[in-house]
């Protein structure tokens, strides 16, 4: 039985989230169609480009992306701080870049008085708005919908675009958080559609690569990929839990070994987050080839996992052997 969206997000039992949406039948999001010899290579722009213009308006983090031929894999972060602290106006400046205003909402914003009902309807649309700047769901509504109008408009078509709804897995630990983040940004490699990390267009390691290489001036109104933040504790951690340099070595590893022209080229030399983490070579590799197999709606310690599942009425999990072998400890 399909199990219901608010038992699988929980910001409450971690802010990461994968999540993934396939377009339905032989639509084609981006990529080349064989069959037509059309192109829809500059459909990839568009993805990222909208997620990137959500990303600054929801309280959401884009960790990883990958944008392939007819689905796309995003791992976002709830950020429960930002969107807790939002103000009224923030709230409200917010919603309207995105859906039609209220006129109670503009006699607000233009310092007219308001009446007790009109106070009321206020208090309810801001708290209703707020936690929607949260939500996952809506974050992915805003992009599925936005995507597929401009894809059916492009087509010269209507009906349904995207498969259904987007799919999302909890990841419960940064090994989960390491282990989708490398399996969303191998797409490319993985698929055979890229041969290296400087490749593999339309993905989030690509994107970090190149700024690193050639820092440049962002958009200002464009949020940035959610920083990796190593260097802070526990207490004051706000970004990705690793240090940049330690998860390009680890990717850089991990994509060669799941090429199959180069299966076993580097033996010789483990990267440190894998002997940090005491994670075997061969139970790494297997998750970041195989991580949306392994798991269904979530991921991490296996206690921590059925605690979720038994958090909402559930009896089963799936992933236990694959959990238990990159959670050594």
């Amino acid at each position: 039985m399909t199990t219901a969206r608010r038992q699988l997000i929980d910001a409450e039992s971690t802010p990461f989230y994968h999540v993934i949406n396939r377009c339905v039948r032989r639509a084609f999001l981006c990529g080349e169609d064989a069959l037509s010899g059309r192109s829809y290579e500059h459909r990839r722009g568009w993805i990222v480009d909208k997620i990137r213009q959500l990303s600054s308006i929801f309280c959401i983090d884009v960790c990883a992306y990958a944008v392939m031929s007819n689905h796309y894999h995003l791992v976002l972060k709830i950020d429960l701080a930002a969107q807790q602290s939002l103000s009224p106006f923030e709230v409200i400046e917010r919603w309207t870049l995105l859906f039609s205003g209220n006129p109670v909402t503009a006699k607000f914003l233009k310092g007219d008085s308001l009446s007790e009902g009109e106070r009321i309807l206020l208090d309810t649309l801001i708290s209703d708005w707020q936690e929607r700047l949260g939500s996952i769901s809506w974050f992915m509504r805003c992009l599925n919908e936005d995507i597929a109008r401009k894809a059916n408009r492009e087509d010269g078509c209507k009906g349904v675009f995207w498969e259904g709804r987007f799919k999302s897995q909890a990841l419960l630990d940064e090994q989960a958080l390491l282990a989708c983040m490398m399996y969303v940004d191998l797409n490319p490699i993985r698929a055979g559609i890229a041969d290296s990390l400087q490749t593999s267009d339309y993905t989030s390691i690509k994107e970090r690569i190149e700024e690193v290489a050639e820092p440049t001036t962002a958009n200002a109104s464009l949020k940035p990929l959610l920083q990796f933040d190593g260097a802070a504790t526990a207490a004051e951690q706000s970004g990705i839990p690793f240090h940049f340099a330690d998860y390009l070595e680890l990717i850089d590893w991990t994509g060669r070994a799941v090429r199959e022209d180069k299966r076993g080229f580097i033996a010789c030399s483990r990267p440190k987050l894998l002997l940090e983490l005491g994670i075997s070579d061969d139970a790494w590799i297997t998750s970041t080839k195989e991580f949306r197999r392994q798991y269904s709606g979530m991921s991490g310690r296996w206690d921590a996992m059925c605690a979720m599942k038994a958090k909402y009425g559930g009896k089963w999990c799936r992933g236990k052997q694959q959990s238990q072998a990159i959670h050594p400890h």
